[in-house]
């Protein structure tokens, strides 16, 4: 058996040595940001014993997640990319030094926690779309379904180390400490990308401002494979989304204090990891509509099932499948909109996927802590994912050339018209 054809395709690693840099460098960063997550999560509840008010964090951060995702991918498309990951790297650091020293007395301000994340958000969601559109601008276009799989690997090796690490950690070395280990990661990461050649647009910039930003919206008309990558995106999220309630299920409904609370909030990544290290067959998928309404189906039906389940063991079991699901999906995704977008409008396709996938979950913790308010962590859990599962049917049903959407190897994408940017060099 050729084991290769089924384990992820590290090829881009091997070819391009500023994609291998950045990649590690990321890595890095995500783990840091677990960390914050799970750091200010665990607080808010602690402070306030409400999973409403750790969904609140959610809609913190969305305003400016959504404005910083919109305003970074102009500015990703008219500026060297790696000088402004730099500065948000740093920005981000300094946001999270501020949580560290308000965690430091015995009463720290709930306020302070809600603004530095907001703030934070912003800064993540510049530097989200000028990561992505840096990454890509690294490989061939034969290699975006490779590097996508391996940016997918990347965020799940963070989103199980991170968690883990933090629910571990956040009993010997306390709140503060977990923070001061997320600020030194983002510091660090700043620190990898000064070794990376310039990244400038190729083929030139274009001028930052709101007809450059209006111009990656109207790209959008007419394109109903990336509307439905977004709308499909939002459906799962929305719904399906559990995360703000992990606090809560884990301290009470399942009794397992800190440790239980980073395993659920790392199990979705351990099935993310399995489902990317194992993904040498999506290479081979020609088309990722329909590959993209199978995997957020088993997502809705994973997490109607781990709402059902009252075992910790098999609740995480199932988490793990959702998570499998959702990097297959994330996977096909993406692929879609990086083919579908030339280098030059790269960032603010980004930005715009950027923004679906921040706001997505962070108004699915919103729901999800709001309806477990007005009922039951349960009930929340279960509605979500069949809510997920029956939107994605709709979808399918109603945008018929999403699931038609093939990929092919052409030297000019037959959707878009835009040929192949020259390659990057390799050293």
């Amino acid at each position: 058996m050729d084991h290769a054809r089924y384990l992820v395709d590290i090829s881009p690693m091997r070819r391009f040595r500023d994609f291998r840099r950045l990649w590690f460098g990321l890595v890095l960063a995500q783990i840091g940001a677990q960390l914050g997550i799970v750091a200010a999560s665990y607080q808010v509840y602690r402070i306030t014993g409400s999973s409403l008010d750790v969904g609140f964090i959610s809609l913190i951060q969305l305003l400016p997640s959504l404005f910083g995702s919109v305003i970074g991918g102009s500015i990703a498309d008219a500026m060297d990319r790696r000088k402004l990951l730099i500065i948000t790297e740093v920005a981000m650091a300094a946001c999270t030094t501020g949580l560290a020293f308000n965690s430091r007395g015995d009463h720290p301000s709930l306020v302070l926690i809600f603004l530095l994340a907001g703030l934070s958000a912003g800064f993540a969601g510049i530097d989200g779309p000028t990561r992505s559109a840096m990454l890509m601008a690294t490989v061939d276009r034969d290699s975006f379904v490779a590097a996508n799989t391996l940016r997918q690997l990347m965020i799940q090796v963070a989103v199980i180390v991170g968690p883990a690490i933090g629910g571990l950690l956040l009993a010997p070395i306390g709140i503060a400490g977990v923070y001061w280990l997320n600020a030194g990661a983002f510091a660090l990461t700043a620190l990898a990308i000064t070794t990376l050649n310039a990244s400038p647009p190729i083929g030139g910039g274009t001028r930052f401002g709101w007809s450059s930003v209006s111009e990656g919206f109207a790209f959008l008309r007419g394109r109903q494979a990336l509307q439905a990558c977004f709308i499909a995106d939002l459906n799962a999220t929305i719904l399906g989304m559990p995360t703000s309630l992990f606090p809560a299920l884990g301290l009470v409904h399942f009794h397992g204090g800190p440790r239980a609370v980073g395993f659920l909030y790392a199990a979705p990544g351990i099935g993310a990891l399995a489902a990317t290290v194992l993904s040498g067959w999506t290479n081979r998928v020609r088309l990722p509509g329909r590959a993209v309404v199978i995997a957020i189906a088993i997502w809705g039906v994973a997490i109607t099932v781990f709402g059902l389940v009252p075992d910790l063991v098999l609740a995480l079991v199932f988490l793990g499948i959702a998570g499998a699901a959702d990097v297959i999906s994330a996977v096909f995704r993406g692929a879609i909109v990086q083919l579908e977008a030339h280098d030059q409008l790269r960032g603010r396709i980004s930005a715009i996927q950027l923004a679906v996938v921040s706001s997505g979950p962070r108004l699915g913790n919103l729901e999800a802590g709001g309806v477990a308010q007005a009922f039951s962590d349960q009930i929340s859990v279960v509605s979500g994912g069949l809510g997920a599962l029956l939107g994605i049917v709709v979808i399918a049903r109603l945008m018929p050339r999403f699931l038609s959407y093939e990929i092919s190897h052409t030297e000019t994408d037959i959707s878009t018209g835009w040929a192949d940017p020259p390659e990057p060099p390799r050293l």
